[in-house]
Formats: C-alpha cells, structure tokens, sequence
C-alpha cells in the first residue's frame, strides 16, 4: 500500500513531499486534517515549497463518537459527507469570490477498497486566514453572517446536484436513530411537519450545513473578513437554517434572545447587498418575509435533533424552548390535525 506521502506526491505531481504538522482529528476519529509542503510542483517559482492542507479520510471501518452514536446509518452518513464535500470543492468552490472565501481544490484521491479519500486544499493560513476562535464579538458576527449572505447569494436557487438533497447535518431523513431517541411529545409529532416547511420554502440556495464557528477562519486585525471550511453537509437549503445554527454556536440564551432581531436585520442588509453585486434579480422583499417566518422553524428543527441526540445539550435552553414552542403554536393554529 502507498504511503501518505506517496499518494500526495502522486496526484500532485509534486517532486517530493513533506508532512507536516497535524492540524486537528475528524469528528468520531475518522482521518485527519494535515499541513503538508510539496517541492517542485509547476505553479511554484523558484522550486519554493507550497503549502496545502490534506483532509486525509479513512473510511475503512466504522466508528462511535463520544456521545455513544454510531452504527451503520451513522456510517454511511459520513461516507455520503465526505463525497460531498469533495464534489462541492470540485464542481461548486469556484464560484465563491472573496466576499465567501472558501479553500481552493489542488487534488483529490480515492484509496482503493473503501478505504477513504485524500483532499487537497489551498491552505487559508497562509492566504491571510491564520485566526481561529471559540467566542465572537459583534464585529466576528458581522463578518460571519456576511459570509453567509454572499454564500446564499451566490447559490440562490441552485440545485446542488451530487450535493445533499437536503442540507445540515441534522436533516430529519438523515436521522432515523436520533429521531427514535426523542422523547414523546409536541415537538417529536411536529417534526415532519417542521422538515417539510423549510424544505417547501419558494426560496432555496445552497446552505454550509455546520455553519458554527469553530468552521470559520478569521483575517487579521486589519481586515473584517473570514472564510469558511468544513462543507461535508452542503445542500439545498432555506438559509435560516445556517443563520439559526451560527447564531446559536455564538450566544447563550439571553444574547440570543436580545440580539436576535439586530443579527436578522444585518443579516438581511447583508444579503441584499450581495444579490445587488452579483446583478442578481430576486423579489427579496418575499425572499426576506419567507426566510423570517422561517427563522424560528429552523431553530425548532435543529432543537429536534438535538432533543433526540444530547437532551442535555447547553442549547437546548429557555430561548430555545420559547422559539420551539411559538412554532409548535403556531402549527396547531394553522393546522391542527396536521402532525
């Protein structure tokens, strides 16, 4: 069998390759993330290294992640999540421009037998993204959610073909086991309904799928931007389900609840000005007043989830609680008899 090395050096046509330092493991111990030099390869000058970052997957078994999930539909999730991924760098990253900066696609491989993939990818470090952070403040924020408003801009209404039909990670169909685990009650019986709101929304685009923001990389002090990795659940989507799931990655539940209608608003602002860019014709004020509405639904959507996966979890919280139950209201008003 190649080495790693080996196999770099091969797709890449590379003279010689270096390993580098590992960067971070994959969730539930699938493979690593990596730094890797490659030595006389044709778009260097001067035989100077260029650095890349390896997503070096291995798929040969499958494997429990530390809250006890697992299985063959778990399995067979990740394996689905990394194909995506490696069709969205192929086919799909591309069209993002500066203002959705995402990591540039140098080669892929797939090892034989089932055994995995190996991606390769510009590294952001050293294009001016070297900022990683666990907690935000208002400008982080802002720069995040207009990465997101480019990013939904700049797929609206794509079909995302060879993409998930559907994405995040926490999509209903998706999970068969976590729905099982959910405790009875209004929000377990209204969970298809919810599902079948967002996924029937008139405006769809291409949603991240993990948009927390650990899965961001923030520039420098002198500029308010970041790019975004980690596309494994990319998919057509109702955008609030990234806005939702990064707002609830930054803030507890009292800054949740009091900066929500601010974040929204900027939100919107953002994401009209980079339909404005783009040239792209829309009715945005039905745009705007479907995704709003919808807001609330795609946090009840992702509190299902998590009420099946970890009924424990931090944000499962009075905020959440409130916005699911106004959704659970609102869907016995509009339809009863239709859970």
């Amino acid at each position: 069998m190649q080495s790693l090395a080996e196999i770099v050096r091969h797709i890449t046509g590379a003279k010689s390759v270096e390993l580098g330092d590992v960067i971070q493991s994959l969730w539930s111990g699938y493979g690593v993330i990596q730094r890797v030099e490659l030595v006389g390869v044709e778009e260097q000058e001067h035989d100077r290294p260029l650095g890349v970052v390896i997503k070096h997957v291995d798929l040969s078994r499958a494997r429990s992640n530390r809250r006890g999930w697992g299985g063959s539909i778990s399995h067979q999730r990740k394996v689905e999540s990394y194909q995506v991924e490696k069709t969205f760098y192929e086919s799909f990253a591309n069209r993002c421009d500066r203002r959705c900066t995402v990591p540039r696609f140098v080669a892929s491989h797939k090892i034989a037998n089932s055994g995995g993939w190996v991606l390769i990818l510009s590294d952001l470090d050293l294009e001016g993204y070297d900022c990683r952070k666990s907690q935000a403040n208002t400008k982080d924020v802002q720069a995040c959610l207009t990465w997101l408003a480019n990013f939904h801009a700049t797929f609206i209404n794509e079909t995302g073909t060879e993409l998930w039909p559907i994405g995040t990670y926490w999509n209903l169909d998706t999970r068969p086991d976590e729905f099982a685990a959910m405790p009875e009650g209004r929000l377990k019986r209204a969970a298809k309904t919810i599902d079948r709101r967002l996924n029937e929304a008139k405006f769809q685009t291409l949603v991240h799928g993990d948009a927390k923001i650990a899965n961001f990389c923030f520039a420098g002090r002198a500029r308010a931007e970041v790019a975004a990795v980690d596309f494994q659940y990319v998919g057509r989507g109702c955008g609030m389900k990234d806005v939702a799931y990064f707002i609830s990655s930054c803030f507890d539940e009292s800054e949740a609840a009091r900066q929500q209608d601010a974040l929204l608003s900027f939100y919107f602002e953002q994401l009209e000005n980079a339909f404005a860019i783009r040239e792209i014709r829309i009715d945005f004020s039905a745009l705007e007043r479907e995704w709003r509405e919808l807001y609330a639904v795609a946090w009840a959507d992702f509190c299902r989830f998590l009420s099946g996966w970890s009924p424990d979890h931090w944000k499962l919280n009075a905020y959440s609680d409130q916005v699911t139950e106004t959704v659970l209201d609102q869907l016995d008003e509009a339809s009863p008899n239709d859970k």
